[in-house]
C-alpha cells in the first residue's frame, strides 16, 4: 500500500494506479506466454481508468454556490456563522468530499460530503461552519474545492467550485466614560441654543401661534405673511459636532521591535499595519463610536486634512468626512476595517515621478515643455516655495483651513503617532480650533514623547502618550486630569499622564 501511495494521485485514486499496474503485468505475461485472454484482461484494466478520467473530465457536475455571513461584518475578537448552501444542477457520481478554503488564521478548513445527510426538498445542500479573527481586516472566504471520483473510485478529479466572498472583520470598540455630557448640553447630547433678544427677520425663527403663548413674542412680519398668528420660537436644538484626526503615516507607527516582529500575527490580511497603529485604529474606533452614541456629528479627517477613510478599500463611502445619524458608527467601522499606514514620498501626493530622470518627450509636450518639467522634477526642497512644501504636508495648510471652517464648534480629537517637534509645533497651533483640544500619542515608549507633549500642552492641547500596551479607558479618563510644571511620572499601564486642566473630556461632567 505504501507503493501505491508514492504514486502520483491528481488524476488516479490508488484503486486506480492497481488497475494500472495490473494491466501492465497482465500485458508483460500476454507477450511471453503468448496468450490471448492475459491480452484482453490487460486492456480492459487499463481502459477501465482511462475511461474514467475522460468521463471525469468531460461530464462533471455543475453546481451553485452561496455563501452567507452571520452577522454580515463581525468584530475583532468575536464569531460569524457562515452558512454555505450548494446545488447541483446536473447529477454527478458517488459521494464528492468538498473543503472550504479559509486564510490561516482562521484554523483548519472545514471539510465535508455532497450530497449532505438532509438536504432540503429542492435539493439544496447546507453546511455551517463559525470562524474568529483576533485582527481587523477583509478575508477572502471561500472558494469551495470538490474532488470528484467516478462511480469505480479509480480516478479523481479536483474544481473550484463557486468565488471567494469577502468577510469583513472591524475593529472593536472599547466602553469609554459612560455618562452625561458636560455643559449645558443634555444626556443625549444635545444643546438648547438661545438667540438674541432682539433676532432679525433674517435669522428669527417663528412658528404657529399655541394657547398660553406670550403676545410679547407674536412676530407680525410672520403673521402677515403666513395668514396666521405666529410666535417666535427663541429656543432651539442644535447638534453638537466633533472633530477627529487619525494620523496614518508609516513614518508615525513604524518604530520599535514590535513594528518588525509583529507582523507575523496580521501576515495572511496583507495589511500594513503596526502594533502601535493597531491601537490608534482601535482608539479611534471607541472615540467615534463614544461620540455618536451621543448624537455628535463627527468629522472624521487625517494628517491631511482629507477624509480619514478615502483610502480605505473597506469604506462604504470613502470620500465621506462627516458622519452623523444610524448607521454612521457602521460606516466608520467598515472603513477602519482595512485601513492601512499610508507610505511617505518625498513628492506631492498624485503628482508624476520619472525615475528614469530622462528628458523623453511625452505625447502632446513640445522639448522646450519637457526641459522645464524635468529642472521642476530635480530643482532642490529649498528651492521650493515654503507654501508648497507646508500645503500638502502633515498637519499643514490643508488641515488648518478645515479646521478653521468649522472653528470652536465642539472638540477636537487627535489620534497621533510619535510625532517630531516639528510637527508637533505645526500642530500646536490647531488648538485654537477645537474646544477643548485632546491629543493621544501612540508610541512605545511614551518617555520619549515628553518634549513633543511639552510643546502641545503649551499650546493649549490636553496631550497624553501611551503605549499598545495601555488600557484605552484608562488613557481616557487621564485626558482630563492636570499635571505640574516637574517632571511627570509614568504610570505603570503604559500611558504618560495629560497636561492643562480646565475643559471635561466630551461625555464628561466637570
Amino acid at each position: 500500500m505504501n507503493l501505491f501511495e508514492k504514486l502520483p494521485s491528481g488524476v488516479l485514486t490508488a484503486r486506480g494506479w492497481g488497475f494500472v499496474l495490473g494491466a501492465v503485468v497482465a500485458l508483460l505475461f500476454a507477450q511471453v506466454l503468448g496468450r490471448r485472454d492475459l491480452l484482453y484482461v490487460g486492456v480492459l484494466l487499463l481502459a477501465l481508468p482511462l475511461a474514467s478520467v475522460v468521463v471525469l473530465r468531460l461530464v462533471k457536475p455543475r453546481f451553485t454556490v452561496t455563501r452567507r455571513f452571520q452577522p454580515q461584518t463581525m468584530e475583532v475578537g468575536s464569531t460569524t456563522t457562515v452558512t454555505l448552501a450548494l446545488r447541483a444542477s446536473v447529477a454527478g457520481g458517488a459521494s464528492i468530499g468538498m473543503e472550504e478554503q479559509l486564510p490561516p488564521r482562521f484554523g483548519q478548513a472545514p471539510r465535508f460530503s455532497f450530497p449532505s445527510r438532509n438536504p432540503t426538498r429542492e435539493g439544496v445542500s447546507l453546511y455551517e461552519y463559525r470562524i474568529r479573527s483576533m485582527a481587523r481586516g477583509v478575508y477572502e472566504i471561500g472558494p469551495v474545492t470538490a474532488e470528484f471520483t467516478d462511480p469505480f473510485g479509480l480516478a479523481r478529479s479536483r474544481h473550484v467550485l463557486g468565488t471567494a466572498d469577502p468577510l469583513v472583520v472591524t475593529p472593536a470598540p472599547v466602553e469609554l466614560l459612560v455618562s452625561a455630557l458636560a455643559g449645558a448640553r443634555g444626556s443625549d447630547g444635545m444643546a438648547a441654543t438661545r438667540r438674541q433678544a432682539n433676532p432679525s427677520d433674517d435669522d428669527v425663527m417663528t412658528r404657529e401661534y399655541r394657547h398660553g403663548d406670550s403676545l410679547r413674542r407674536v412676530h407680525w412680519a410672520a403673521t402677515a405673511r403666513h395668514s396666521e398668528l405666529m410666535v417666535r420660537q427663541e429656543e432651539s436644538v442644535t447638534m453638537p459636532q466633533a472633530t477627529l484626526l487619525l494620523d496614518r503615516r508609516h513614518s508615525s507607527f513604524s518604530t520599535g521591535f514590535s513594528a518588525v516582529f509583529g507582523r507575523d500575527a496580521a501576515a495572511d490580511s496583507a495589511l500594513s499595519t503596526s502594533p502601535t497603529f493597531e491601537w490608534a485604529v482601535t482608539a479611534a474606533m471607541s472615540i467615534s463610536a463614544h461620540l455618536l452614541e451621543r448624537n455628535y456629528a463627527l468629522r472624521f479627517l487625517d494628517q491631511q486634512g482629507a477624509p480619514a477613510l478615502l483610502h480605505s478599500p473597506s469604506a462604504p463611502f470613502p470620500s465621506e468626512e462627516e458622519h452623523h445619524g444610524r448607521g454612521a458608527v457602521e460606516g466608520i467601522a467598515e472603513g477602519l476595517a482595512a485601513l492601512e499606514l499610508s507610505p511617505e514620498t518625498g513628492h506631492r501626493p498624485g503628482a508624476h515621478v520619472d525615475s528614469s530622470g530622462s528628458t523623453a518627450v511625452r505625447p502632446g509636450e513640445t522639448a522646450r515643455s519637457a526641459v522645464r518639467r524635468v529642472r521642476r522634477r530635480t530643482a532642490e526642497p529649498s528651492q521650493r516655495t515654503p507654501h508648497a512644501r507646508s500645503q500638502h504636508a502633515a498637519f499643514g495648510d490643508d488641515l488648518l483651513d478645515r479646521l478653521a471652517a468649522n472653528r470652536h464648534r465642539g472638540p477636537l480629537i487627535a489620534v497621533l503617532g510619535l510625532l517630531t517637534a516639528e510637527e508637533a509645533r505645526a500642530l500646536a497651533s490647531a488648538s485654537d480650533h477645537g474646544l477643548p483640544a485632546y491629543a493621544i500619542l501612540a508610541t512605545e515608549r511614551p518617555a520619549d514623547a515628553q518634549p513633543q507633549l511639552d510643546i502641545l500642552r503649551e499650546a493649549g492641547w490636553h496631550a497624553t502618550a501611551a503605549s499598545p500596551s495601555a488600557g484605552l479607558p484608562v488613557v481616557w479618563a487621564g485626558l482630563e486630569h492636570a499635571v505640574g510644571r516637574a517632571a511627570p511620572h509614568v504610570p505603570a499601564n503604559g500611558a504618560a499622564p495629560a497636561g492643562r486642566p480646565g475643559h471635561p473630556l466630551p461625555g464628561r461632567r466637570p
